[in-house]
């Protein structure tokens, strides 16, 4: 039986880093106001002329390199993004130029901050298929470009960034087990609904949300997930080494990893320095832990994550 494994990560911010402290100076909050109830201290946002592409770029290429692979070993190019370079053609076709790859299936996915999630099964179901045998799937987002700098009930929580795994072909278990769900119902308490039309923009251009809505059921969706990924299985919460989740709230973690009975000590949190960065979170937060010696091969590893839709998913591991 053929399965998929990561083979390699990578990741990258922007320069630009914003403190709590610089937002305070634009809009009526503080560092504390913004810290006791996200948990974040600062974010990285884009310069004016790096597109969501560029980010992606850097990302890949330390995934590639880390897989001890070449762009042109790669056979199938999935990026997760809710901000595309333009409306067409995908951002995972231009990151395919970038990389100076030819050829193979190339496509974005749009799940918004479950999009990696999203993205890492549709990759896992093509090499289990026998349609690819190295996927690199990338989340990637410039989230900032759809933010309301004038709200501080969302410009303090969202940063940009890419993250990238490179999936191969094994023949041990890699992707273990995943758990996908989606509910339309919900579409309208964390949404940007702008469209363009007629060359002019129709609805409201920044991301919109009802926080304390997306909280709560975020907080009940994740924990199920997580819950009957595991059961499914066949795997006991004490065999989990690590939990990586979105990063988008400090309490909706610490809510998940109680639920599931992990100390925060098994839990990967980048979310203070790198805000919520959307579709990018769960890849940065995977390399971060990768890379400073946290999370090692052989580690049973649990991610999860959770998007405007809504949808969310979970996906069991062994790195």
């Amino acid at each position: 039986m053929v399965y998929s494994r990561i083979l390699g990560t990578g990741s990258y911010l922007p320069a630009n880093v914003v403190t709590n402290a610089m937002l305070a100076e634009r809009v009526e909050t503080s560092d504390e106001w913004i810290v006791s109830r996200t948990g974040i201290h600062a974010r990285h946002i884009a310069a004016d002329d790096q597109k969501t592409s560029d980010l992606a770029l850097y990302a890949a290429r330390e995934a590639i390199a880390d897989a001890g692979l070449a762009p042109e070993d790669i056979d199938l190019i999935i990026v997760a993004t809710t901000t595309p370079d333009m409306v067409f053609p995908s951002t995972a076709c231009l990151l395919q130029e970038k990389l100076g790859v030819h050829g193979c299936p190339a496509f974005d996915v749009q799940a918004v901050c479950a999009g990696f999630m999203y993205a890492l099964v549709t990759a896992n179901n093509y090499i289990k298929a026998g349609m690819a045998k190295k996927a690199l799937v990338v989340g990637a987002e410039i989230i900032s470009r759809i933010l309301d700098w004038d709200d501080r009930r969302t410009c303090v929580l969202f940063g940009d960034g890419a993250g990238a795994v490179v999936l191969g072909a094994s023949d041990e278990p890699g992707i273990e087990h995943a758990c996908m769900a989606a509910d339309g119902r919900y579409n309208k308490i964390l949404n940007t609904p702008a469209q363009i039309s007629g060359g002019k923009i129709q609805g409201l251009p920044f991301l919109n949300m009802d926080g304390p809505a997306v909280f709560k059921f975020a907080v009940k969706a994740l924990s199920e997930i997580a819950t009957t990924t595991l059961a499914q299985a066949g795997v006991a919460q004490e065999q989990v080494d690590w939990l990586v989740p979105h990063q988008a709230n400090l309490r909706i973690i610490e809510s998940t990893a109680k639920h599931l009975g992990l100390p925060m000590s098994r839990v990967v949190v980048t979310l203070p320095t790198h805000g919520n960065t959307s579709a990018a979170s769960i890849p940065l937060a995977l390399d971060h832990a990768v890379r400073d010696g946290r999370i090692r091969r052989g580690q049973r590893v649990l991610l999860e994550g959770i998007g405007g839709g809504f949808a969310w998913g979970a996906v069991l591991l062994t790195f």
